[in-house]
């Protein structure tokens, strides 16, 4: 693999992300009405047919190579826009065997047939909804202005994250052999932290898992002769007991682990003693040598307890589900961190002092166990309605994110427009942090100047050059592709996705406010999906070439608008003492006025917050390790500083 291309200016991928998210209000009732719809038609882990469907049309609306089936049900979408890096986005589409108790006007209702034939509820518990929705908004994003960036956007739409095997099986079928090696891989995940807050760990950010299946065989009979019977019930009941002890007195304090069990099922009947019980076990970790040494403990205790019973048959443990820690870059996480910094200002990015438990196959994708592993950056975007936040019990954020419905909550409802805003510009800001040159072969995007209406936002001020000297080697070639680039697979046509053929679904694209109608007339322009693009071909036929026509640029009057046009319509007024107009390393973040228009609640954005019914007690279990997240120190330069991960860094 080539040398990791070094990431632009902070301030100038800001100033790039503040140009691209004046098409934001154009897409975002697209974005929003696709997220509603993925949350009310939710699909389990391999099964997400209808919604890979949804992206690869979306993507091919939008002017990608598209590329279905990809491990199972994975998308591939490929943008070349000249030269430079090549970037990896990433966004997981599966939901979970979840009963929805959200009470949203678009829960999710669904029922299907688990993998072994159960019929079980289906719900959006985990954000993954919104992870696809922001993915496809910021493919837009950046599909519409090329002028603003050069290089190649990668888009993977993984199946099967719930399962830890999506990511590994889309490898296998080929993702890297056939599209090309990422420079790097960028991917975000929501959490229970404030609706809109972005936080980002270097090194370790989630931990390893593994899971287990464990079957105990005794010898049935009936129940009112339990002494003629080897009881398979008790054997498990002690496994669960003895098992409890395992963290407690067998790990060192100064270690994280975890061991959980989900699923214990045994018998038919009160009056039968059967001769078979099933257990299945989760356990986490923060490094392999516990991740080892948890493993060893439950085949230990598993085959003892059995023993100790007298079974006639040795017990059955087998490891079906595992992935290792997601271990961020930290040369890359401080570059994207930075980005996010200048574009959202520090009060809405945090850097959290310690890994969370959970566990994603995201890592997957950074080639971990390759001589040259692939650079990646995973970070959380805030999810919590700001009103269940406040209120929610506790006087740190720790103790406060174990009282509100979190990841995995039938109760997990995000605040929806806070979060996806978020969720979009985010991504969308990574990817600039490395593809933010000015592409000088694309044709530049018309937005006409026009006066922002309302009051006046402040922002920073405009530049005439670059934040640092730019060498002239350094910059694009001029207008000439390059004739060597790989040839890529030929690209499949996406196959229509109908969002009628779902019973009670609203029309993908569609908006659907939270309360009340939908308003009257179409939506702003962009790539609708499931809906007939005007002047094009029929919905059924993607359009691969064809630009998508725009709404009018009255669309575009909100503060997002206001705040990116000073990048380039200059003030009357001087600049404050000890600024001047070229010194962007000093300018306004423009994402503090932003969010504070979207945060709000009430009859401003004529809608009331989504219904919330949390249970009562914690919804997150994870240990509250003292202090404020808040409070957590950006990740130092390499070499400086020992972290209990020291081990693992590059």
């Amino acid at each position: 693999m080539e040398t990791v291309p070094h990431a632009v200016d902070p301030n100038r991928a800001a100033q790039h992300g503040s140009v691209v998210m004046r098409l934001l209000d154009e897409i975002f009732p697209l974005v929003e009405g696709f997220y509603v719809d993925l949350h009310k038609n939710p699909e389990l882990s391999h099964a997400e047919h209808r919604t890979a469907s949804g992206v690869a049309e979306w993507l091919a609306r939008t002017g990608y190579e598209v590329h279905k089936g990809i491990g199972g049900t994975g998308v591939v979408g490929i943008l070349r826009n000249g030269p430079g890096p090549t970037v990896m986005l990433r966004a997981d589409m599966d939901a979970l065997p979840l009963e929805e108790k959200t009470g949203l006007p678009y829960a999710s209702t669904a029922r299907t047939d688990d993998a072994e034939g159960t019929e079980v509820p289906v719900m959006h518990a985990c954000g993954h909804d919104a992870h696809t929705a922001c993915l496809v908004g910021a493919a837009d994003l950046l599909s519409e202005t090329r002028d603003q960036w050069a290089g190649t956007v990668m888009v993977v739409a993984q199946p099967g994250e719930e399962t830890l095997d999506g990511a590994q099986g889309m490898i296998d079928d080929g993702l890297y052999d056939r599209f090309g090696r990422p420079d790097v891989v960028l991917g975000q995940h929501l959490g229970p932290q404030p609706a809109g807050l972005i936080s980002h760990r270097a090194g370790i950010i989630l931990g390893a898992a593994n899971s287990y299946r464990v079957r105990i065989f005794g010898e049935g009979g009936h129940a009112s002769q339990p002494h003629t019977t080897v009881d398979p019930v008790l054997i498990a009941a002690n496994v669960v007991s003895r098992l409890q002890g395992v963290v407690s007195r067998e790990i060192s304090p100064s270690e994280m682990a975890v061991l959980t069990v989900g699923r214990v099922q045994a018998g038919t009947k009160a009056n039968i003693v059967p001769d078979e019980a099933y257990l299945e076990i989760s356990t986490r970790a923060l490094n392999d040598n516990v991740a080892l040494q948890l493993e060893t403990a439950v085949e230990r205790i598993v085959r003892a307890e059995a023993a100790a019973s007298g079974a006639g048959r040795e017990p059955e443990v087998e490891r079906f589900q595992s992935s290792g820690t997601t271990f961020n870059d930290p040369a890359s996480t401080n570059e994207v961190a930075s980005a996010h910094h200048a574009y959202f200002g520090d009060e809405y990015v945090i850097h959290l002092p310690d890994p969370s438990p959970a566990t994603e196959d995201f890592c997957a994708f950074g080639l971990p166990g390759d001589m040259q592993p692939i650079p990646y950056v995973f970070w959380f975007v805030g999810a919590t309605p700001h009103d269940v936040w406040e209120s929610a019990p506790g006087s740190t954020p720790y103790e406060k994110m174990g009282n509100v419905p979190s990841n995995h909550s039938p109760y997990f409802a995000p605040a929806r427009e806070p979060t996806l805003r978020a969720g979009l510009a985010a991504i969308t800001v990574a990817a600039l942090a490395y593809l933010g040159q000015e592409n000088p072969d694309a044709a530049p995007v018309s937005v006409e100047a026009e006066e922002p209406s309302g009051a006046a936002v402040p922002g920073p001020a405009p530049v005439d050059a670059p934040a640092r000297p730019v060498p002239q080697d350094a910059l694009p070639p001029e207008p000439e592709l390059s004739p060597d680039l790989p040839p890529m697979p030929e690209p499949v046509q996406a196959e229509p996705f109908q969002a009628e053929s779902v019973p009670d679904g609203p029309p993908l694209g569609e908006p659907v406010p939270e309360d009340g109608p939908a308003p009257e007339g179409p939506p702003p322009g962009g790539p609708p999906t499931g809906e007939p693009v005007p002047g094009g071909p029929p919905s059924g036929e993607p359009v691969l070439d064809e630009p998508v026509p725009h709404a009018p640029e009255e669309s575009y009057e909100n503060p997002f608008l206001a705040a990116s046009s000073s990048w380039t319509d200059v003030p009357d007024e001087p600049p404050a003492p000890g600024r001047t107009t070229a010194d962007p390393q000093h300018a306004d973040s423009t994402y503090p006025a932003d969010m504070d228009r979207y945060l709000q609640e009430g009859d401003e954005l004529g809608q009331a917050p989504p219904p919330q019914a949390p249970p009562s007690g914690p919804a997150y279990s994870g240990p509250s390790p003292e202090g404020s997240a808040q409070q957590g120190p950006p990740p130092p330069p390499e070499g400086e500083g020992e972290r209990p991960d020291h081990d693992r860094r590059f």
